[in-house]
C-alpha cells in the first residue's frame, strides 16, 4: 500500500514539474495604447505583419481612451512542446467570441474548431477561406491577434481540460433531457507549428474599439477614391476594345453611374497562365482606349493572376526567380525576392499603370490544394510553402499599391486573399460563391478582421433576385457587377429597371457619407460596414429588462441571443436589413435607442424586434437618432478632383447631433501629408422646437469641394413620439396587471389594449 502511495505521489509530482517546465514565462510589452505585445519561446522571423509591412497608427492610437488588458493575463497559457507552440486563452461561462477570418456562415466562434489556411470558400466555415485571420474579440471587451504566418489549429471553446478551473457539469445521458455532447469550454485553445510566436492583446473596453486598435495597429484602413466608391461593371471576358467602349457609352446612354470598367481574361495574349500584355488582335490601342474612356468619364480595371506564362516577355528573366512548383504550369514568382518584384511590377508599370489602367482585380492568390502550388514547394527566398500561401495575397497588394503610390494616384482594386496587415491596402475580397445570404454574413465578418467583401452581383433566375442582389451591393465597399461569364447589365431585367437604377443612383447620392465613413476607417479605425454585434445598445447589458417568461415573451431577448446574420451596420448611423428573395416580410432587431426609416423619416423602433413587409423598391434602412446623413446629387461619375458638389444634409431623429465631414481631393495620397479636413455639421434643436444646422466653415488652405449646402430634417411631428411614449407607458401597465391582480374589467381593458397597441398607436 505504502509503494503505491509512493508512487502515486511520485507520478503526480512528476506532471506538476513536467507542467512547469514546459509552461513559458511571457513577456509582456507595451505595443500602443490599449495594445500589449507577449512572447512566447524563439518567434520565426517572418510572419504577417512583417509580410505586410505597415506601420501602426500610433498618433490614432493615442487619440483613443487609455485602456488597460481586459482578460485575465495570470491565466494565460503558453507552453513549447515537440517544435510547436501551445496557447492557451481562458474564457468565461457568458463569453462570446467572433472573428477568425473571413467566415460566411457563422458569427458566433465559440465552441467551433477551425484550421486557418488560406483557401477559397468551399461553402463550409472550417478556417479554410480567403482570409484566415488569426485574430479574434470577446464580447467581454478585448481582443487577441497571433502573428504567424503559419496554418493554425484553433479550438475555440471545443475541449474541456480535466485540469479545468470551470468543469461543465456531468450530465447523465440516461436521465438528462438537457444533455450535450459539447460541454462547455473555458478556453480558446491555438496550436503554431513553430517553436515560439509573438501575440497581441487588445484592449476595448468595447468590442468595436478592439477592432478599431487593431485595424490602426495594421496602418489604419484603406481610404478608396472617390470614384472607387461608385459603381463598376466587369464585363464579359472577351470583349473587345469597341465592345467596351459601346459599354460605356449604353451606360451613359440609360443615365446609369458608372465609374469603371473591369476587363477579364481576355485582355491578355495568354492567361491561366498570364502574360501581362495585352491581346493586340482585341486590344490594339490599349493607351487610346484608356484615354477615350476616361474621356467619357471612366476608369479601367484588369484582372490578372500572377503566374508567368513561359510564353510571357518577362519569363526568361523571372524563372530563377519563382517556386519549384507552377501553377497551371505558370511559373509562381517569390515576392520576397527584390529580383522577382522587380521584374513582374515594371511590366505592371510600363504596360498598364503608365498608360492610366486604375487598378487591378488579383485572381487566385487563394487555393484550391488541386492546382496551387503544394506545401513541398520550395522557394529561392527561404520561406516556406506554407508561410508563401498564407500571406501571397497581402503581398500581391502591398507591391501593386506601392506602383501607385509611387505615381501619387489612389487605387481600388479586387483580391481573392487577403490577411492581417492587409487593412491599408485598397483592395476588396470577392469569391465564386454566389450565396445571397452566404455574402451578408461575410459582410457582417469581414468588419471582424480589417478586410473588405463584395457582395457582386453576377446573374439571377428572377427579376426579384435582380433587384435584391443589387440593393445589397450599392450598400456594401464595392457596387459591382461581374458579367465576365453573363454579360448581363444592371437593366438585364426590364421590369425591375427603374428600380435598379434608383438605387445605383442612391449609391452616388450617398457618397458624401460613404467617404466620410472610409476615411474613418482610416483615421479612426471603424470598419464602415460590421456587426450588429459591435454596435452600441446591442450589447447584453444594455437590452430591454427582460420579463419573468412565465408571464410575458421577450422577443427582443430571444432574438439577439441568436446570430444575427441578415442585419448590418453601414457606417456610422444606418442599420440595413437585406431582403432575400421569396421573402414576403422579415423581422429586424433595432437596438436600444430610437431608429428612423431612412426613406420616410418615420419613427421605427426603440430596443425591439420589429416585422418589416417587403417593398420590392426599397432595402430596408434605418437611422439611428441623431443621425446625419449628407448627400450630393445623383451624377454619373464620382466628382473629380477640386470638382465642388452641393451637398443636401438629411437629419432623423429628436438629440441634438453632430458628425464628421471629410474632404480631400480624392484622387491623391495627398491626404497622407495633411492635405485634407475634417469639416462638422452640428444639428440641435431651437427654444421654438424647431431644428437647425449648421457646418463649420473650411479651413484656410485645405481642400474645399462643398458647394451649397442645404437641409432636410427628416423627422416625423412630436405627437408621435408623445404617442410612442404613452404606449410604452400602458404597456408596462399591462404587464404590471398581471402581478398585482387588477380587477377583471381593467385587466380585460389593458389586455385589448396592449394586443392593439400597434394598430392603435398607428405605426
Amino acid at each position: 500500500m505504502k509503494l503505491r502511495f509512493f508512487i502515486l505521489n511520485l507520478f503526480v509530482f512528476g506532471i506538476i514539474i513536467n507542467q512547469t517546465v514546459c509552461a513559458q514565462e511571457l513577456s509582456w510589452t507595451e505595443a500602443g495604447n490599449g495594445i500589449w505585445k507577449v512572447t512566447v519561446g524563439k518567434p520565426e522571423d517572418y510572419n504577417l505583419l512583417k509580410a505586410a509591412g505597415v506601420k501602426p497608427q500610433i498618433a490614432s492610437l493615442q487619440k483613443m481612451n487609455k485602456a488597460e488588458p481586459l482578460i485575465a493575463k495570470k491565466e494565460i497559457f503558453a507552453r513549447v512542446q515537440d517544435g510547436k507552440t501551445y496557447l492557451r486563452f481562458p474564457l468565461q461561462k457568458n463569453e462570446q467570441i467572433y472573428g477568425f477570418g473571413l467566415n460566411f456562415q457563422t458569427i458566433h466562434q465559440r465552441g467551433r474548431i477551425l484550421r486557418l489556411h488560406t483557401d477559397h470558400y468551399s461553402n463550409t466555415d472550417n478556417g479554410r477561406t480567403h482570409a484566415p485571420v488569426p485574430f479574434f474579440i470577446s464580447s467581454n471587451g478585448y481582443g487577441i491577434f497571433i502573428n504567424s504566418a503559419r496554418y493554425l489549429d484553433v479550438y475555440a471553446g471545443s475541449a474541456v481540460r480535466k485540469d479545468s478551473k470551470n468543469p461543465p457539469k456531468i450530465q447523465d445521458r440516461n436521465t438528462d433531457k438537457n444533455w450535450s455532447a459539447r460541454p462547455y469550454s473555458d478556453a480558446v485553445e491555438i496550436l503554431v507549428p513553430a517553436e515560439g510566436v509573438e501575440f497581441y492583446v487588445f484592449s476595448g473596453p468595447s468590442p468595436l474599439e478592439v477592432v478599431q486598435r487593431f485595424n490602426l495597429f495594421n496602418g489604419g484602413g484603406c481610404l478608396p477614391p472617390r470614384w472607387g466608391l461608385g459603381f463598376t461593371q466587369r464585363v464579359e471576358r472577351l470583349y473587345n476594345a469597341e465592345q467596351v467602349k459601346n459599354e460605356a457609352k449604353e451606360f451613359a446612354e440609360q443615365h446609369f453611374p458608372l465609374d469603371f470598367i473591369g476587363l477579364e481574361p481576355g485582355w491578355q495574349s495568354k492567361s491561366y497562365p498570364c502574360t501581362f500584355e495585352w491581346d493586340n488582335s482585341r486590344f490594339p490601342n490599349p493607351a487610346q482606349l484608356v484615354k477615350e474612356l476616361g474621356q467619357m468619364g471612366v476608369k479601367l480595371n484588369l484582372w490578372t493572376n500572377p503566374y508567368v506564362s513561359p510564353e510571357a516577355s518577362i519569363y526568361p528573366k523571372i524563372a530563377p526567380f519563382t517556386g519549384s512548383h507552377t501553377v497551371w504550369v505558370g511559373a509562381v514568382p517569390d515576392l520576397l525576392k527584390p529580383e522577382a518584384r522587380d521584374i513582374l511590377f515594371s511590366k505592371f508599370k510600363k504596360d498598364h499603370i503608365d498608360i492610366g489602367i486604375s487598378g487591378y482585380k488579383i485572381d487566385e492568390v487563394d487555393g484550391g490544394d488541386s492546382y496551387l502550388w503544394p506545401d513541398v514547394a520550395t522557394f529561392p527566398s527561404g520561406i516556406s510553402a506554407e508561410q508563401m500561401r498564407q500571406t501571397y495575397g497581402v503581398l500581391m497588394q502591398k507591391y501593386s499599391t506601392e506602383l501607385f503610390h509611387q505615381k501619387n494616384s489612389r487605387t481600388y482594386g479586387l483580391v481573392r486573399a487577403s490577411n492581417a496587415g492587409g487593412v491599408s491596402f485598397p483592395y476588396v475580397i470577392y469569391n465564386d460563391n454566389y450565396s445571397h445570404q452566404d455574402f451578408i454574413t461575410g459582410l457582417i465578418n469581414s468588419g471582424f478582421s480589417g478586410v473588405l467583401w463584395t457582395p457582386e452581383v453576377r446573374a439571377s433566375k428572377t427579376s426579384e433576385e435582380w433587384l435584391r442582389r443589387m440593393q445589397t451591393v450599392c450598400f456594401s465597399p464595392m457596387a459591382m457587377i461581374n458579367a465576365w461569364a453573363s454579360a448581363t447589365k444592371p437593366w438585364s431585367f426590364p421590369d425591375v429597371a427603374d428600380k435598379v437604377k434608383e438605387v445605383a443612383l442612391l449609391r452616388m447620392q450617398m457618397m458624401p457619407y460613404w467617404y466620410s465613413e472610409f476615411a474613418k476607417y482610416h483615421f479612426d479605425g471603424t470598419p464602415p460596414f460590421r456587426a450588429m454585434n459591435l454596435e452600441t445598445g446591442f450589447q447584453m447589458e444594455n437590452r430591454t429588462e427582460k420579463v419573468n417568461s412565465s408571464l410575458e415573451e421577450n422577443p427582443y431577448e430571444e432574438a439577439v441571443s441568436k446570430e444575427i446574420k441578415d442585419q448590418y451596420m453601414a457606417g456610422e448611423y444606418l442599420l440595413v436589413a437585406p431582403f432575400f428573395t421569396g421573402q414576403t416580410s422579415r423581422k429586424v432587431i433595432l437596438p436600444k435607442g430610437k431608429w428612423f426609416d431612412f426613406y420616410t423619416g418615420k419613427f421605427a423602433g426603440d430596443g425591439e424586434v420589429i416585422t418589416v413587409t417587403s417593398n420590392l423598391g426599397n432595402i430596408p434602412v434605418y437611422v439611428k437618432d441623431g443621425g446625419i446623413i449628407p448627400m450630393m446629387p445623383p451624377l454619373l461619375h464620382a466628382p473629380k478632383s477640386g470638382e465642388k458638389v452641393d451637398l443636401e444634409i438629411r437629419y432623423y431623429g429628436q438629440k441634438n447631433a453632430k458628425y464628421r465631414l471629410y474632404d480631400d481631393d480624392g484622387e491623391t495620397f495627398n491626404y497622407e501629408k495633411g492635405d485634407y479636413s475634417w469639416r462638422e455639421i452640428v444639428v440641435e434643436k431651437q427654444a421654438d422646437g424647431k431644428y437647425s444646422g449648421k457646418i463649420t466653415v473650411p479651413e484656410k488652405g485645405k481642400p474645399n469641394t462643398i458647394g451649397k449646402v442645404s437641409w432636410k430634417f427628416m423627422t416625423i411631428d412630436n405627437q408621435a413620439f408623445l404617442c410612442f411614449r404613452t404606449k410604452q407607458m400602458l404597456l408596462k401597465i399591462a404587464q404590471l396587471s398581471t402581478l398585482i391582480r387588477l380587477p377583471l374589467k381593467i385587466t380585460f381593458s389593458i389586455y385589448y389594449f396592449q394586443k392593439n397597441h400597434s394598430r392603435l398607436s398607428g405605426f
